[in-house]
């Protein structure tokens, strides 16, 4: 019996959240992974040595590797001190594989080889390329990373958000797309990992074209000064807004509320958890369950962007169960 074709769509801890869960199943797993990313280590690197940026791959790396805990460990392992403080291991390496075989691409084949991962990690775009938003007041913001800490976004409002240059699409990717079972689309940052790969020209095509079934996993929680208030529907609106006509077919929503004094720091700090009210005449299907995670995630104290990562996460083995019933 030939294996389901599973495909991700995302970056960062939302696409390593899934690839997690899923890796436990007899599956063809391929992840299409954001190349918008320019903070924290990434950026440096992307900056000192002009290479794609590896932060996101890598995370989907270490989340598909078959090998030990270990070497998992020592991938994903950031130095404390010196020229290299803040630095991940898995990036330089990745940074080295694309400078040795002279492609991303080729180099990251190399490195997938070296963690004997189960599946494929691909970049939606083999171009160097930057997110660019476009504000209602004529203000450009112009890089993730500048995206990520301004929180006037919402207030003001987008006018366009567009990639600069233009990306074309890996044609590998755009070919798994197509013939996929099932595309995962999320969690994940909104405006910086999961519409980068949306305003790749072509992904979204391919993704209309494909039989598959479309699920969205919302998020659990809203972005400050950029998702704030947002409710389920809204994300779907703005993803289905990237396509010709609706493709979402299946949203997985948590139902489970994270600990008080989690939640309440998250307030505390203006975001707040995604709602779901409307419950009629939508043309999607919404799953209702417990996918929250209930472990606190541990983050480097020398990661440079380690207070812009999430403490509320979902479970890899609630969400790949519910991706694969």
């Amino acid at each position: 019996m030939q294996k389901k074709k599973i495909i991700t769509i995302g970056g960062g801890t939302g696409s390593f959240t899934v690839l997690s869960g899923l890796k436990k199943y007899d599956l063809d797993i391929t992840a299409v992974v954001s190349m918008a990313d320019d903070g924290g280590s990434t950026g440096r690197l992307r900056d000192e040595l002009g290479v794609l940026p590896p932060g996101d791959i890598r995370q989907c790396l270490v989340a598909l590797s078959k090998e030990s805990q270990s070497l998992r460990d020592l991938f994903n392992y950031r130095f404390e001190a010196g020229q290299l403080k803040g630095h991940s291991l898995g990036n330089i390496f990745l940074s080295a594989s694309e400078k040795v075989t002279g492609n991303f691409s080729a180099g990251l084949r190399m490195v997938e080889k070296v963690l004997n991962i189960k599946g494929r990690v691909l970049p939606v775009t083999n171009d160097n390329t930057n997110l660019y938003i476009k504000l209602k007041n004529g203000q450009t913001l112009k890089s993730q990373n500048e995206i990520n800490h301004n929180n006037e976004i919402q207030k003001i409002g987008i006018e366009n958000i567009y990639l600069k240059p233009k990306a074309k699409p890996n044609r590998e990717a755009i070919k798994k797309i197509k013939k996929a079972d099932i595309i995962v689309i999320g969690p994940g940052n909104h405006y910086c990992s999961i519409i980068p790969n949306l305003i790749v020209e072509g992904i979204p095509e391919a993704i209309q074209q494909s039989q598959a079934k479309v699920v969205y996993v919302c998020n659990l929680v809203n972005k400050k000064g950029h998702t704030e208030n947002f409710e389920l529907n809204h994300y779907v609106d703005q993803i289905n807004s990237f396509f010709k006509k609706p493709r979402i077919d299946k949203v997985l929503f948590n139902t489970q509320k994270p600990a008080k004094e989690i939640k309440d720091k998250y307030e505390f700090y203006g975001e707040d958890l995604v709602k779901f009210k409307i419950k009629t005449n939508l043309n999607y299907e919404v799953r209702e369950v417990d996918i929250l995670s209930n472990i606190k995630p541990k983050y480097s104290q020398v990661d440079s962007i380690s207070k812009l990562r999430s403490f509320i996460r979902h479970d890899p083995d609630k969400l790949a169960k519910e991706i694969v019933s």
